[in-house]
């Protein structure tokens, strides 16, 4: 997609850096086709297939970007870091980060930019839509220690007796901005999670640091969740790897930030939360085969593990 000429130069030098697993398609149809002032675009095109490799490489070719490309699958974590290193190179001031299935219009991205600009403590999100316009995520999201459940922010209950539930906020990896001296303070994506909760992580780490997380409204991202995980066709049903890797990160992360007594509250539900992150892709995917509670297993078993 071209930017358009009112769009302007961002506001410092910027680095929009995306890690593509057999996506190139979605690339070609998301990632700028010209070479912005101040912009430099990092793929990280971790190993699928060699038609994907000469894929993703032709495409570097015609439209100036910079590539990285890992012999293996890194994983998003990992790649994201790898991005993040080629631009601090390159002397970024600001890194975006967006899913090859996100569209980021280049106002909306310069919005981000000049919010993280103006105080370098911050993480800024925009709201992230749907192709169909509803919304995706909006705001940032409530993690509540006591359990591992999640709600939007936004729905948080007001005015209910009793003491307040222990929550922390944290913000999709799926597009975001960050300085580039709170990237280097707080270490980037943890790489321990491969997939999945490490935005969670490094949301978690931003507060550590005493910085702040910020959703903005008024600069707007489309972001097409099923073309990249999807098991099928399916606009609900996931991939064995989605599975696994949430349900086995949400005890990873406990392991990692938590009180003993609440990740022991966290693995006495793990085998109610792996029901729920499955029953997200319905249940007419678990007539037809049993990846979803082998994954699923296999990620409440490698899970309970984590804090050995």
């Amino acid at each position: 997609m071209s930017s358009p000429a009112k769009a302007g130069p961002p506001a410092r030098r910027t680095a929009i850096v995306v890690v593509n697993y057999g996506s190139h398609v979605l690339l070609a149809q998301n990632l700028p086709d010209d070479r912005e002032p101040g912009v430099d675009v990092i793929v990280v095109d971790s190993f699928s297939t060699p038609a994907e490799r000469s894929a993703v490489e032709t495409l570097a070719a015609e439209r100036n970007w910079q590539l990285i490309t890992p012999d293996s699958n890194v994983g998003f974590g990992i790649g994201c870091n790898l991005g993040a290193e080629r631009g601090l190179a390159l002397g970024t001031e600001v890194l975006v980060f967006v899913n090859p299935d996100a569209s980021l219009p280049p106002a909306a991205r310069n919005r981000l930019v000049a919010t993280v600009v103006a105080d370098e403590r911050v993480v800024a999100a925009p709201r992230i839509e749907r192709p169909d316009g509803s919304v995706w995520a909006s705001g940032t999201t409530d993690l509540y220690l006591e359990s591992g459940t999640m709600r939007a922010t936004r729905k948080r209950p007001t005015g209910t007796s009793g003491p307040a539930p222990r929550v922390q906020t944290w913000l999709s990896g799926a597009c975001f901005a960050i300085s580039a001296p709170l990237w280097r303070e707080v270490g980037g994506f943890d790489p321990d999670y491969f997939l999945y909760w490490e935005d969670v992580d490094l949301s978690w780490r931003v507060h550590e640091a005493g910085g702040r997380l910020v959703a903005l409204e008024d600069a707007v991202a489309v972001h097409d969740e099923g073309r990249t995980h999807s098991k099928t066709g399916s606009t609900r049903a996931r991939s064995g790897t989605y599975y696994y890797y949430n349900i086995r990160n949400r005890m990873m992360f406990a392991h990692k930030h938590l009180r003993p007594s609440d990740v022991r509250a966290w693995r006495r539900s793990s085998l109610s939360a792996a029901k729920a992150i499955v029953l997200q892709g319905g249940r007419r995917q678990l007539l037809t085969g049993t990846t979803p509670w082998t994954a699923a297993a296999r990620g409440v078993r490698d899970g309970l593990r984590a804090g050995r």
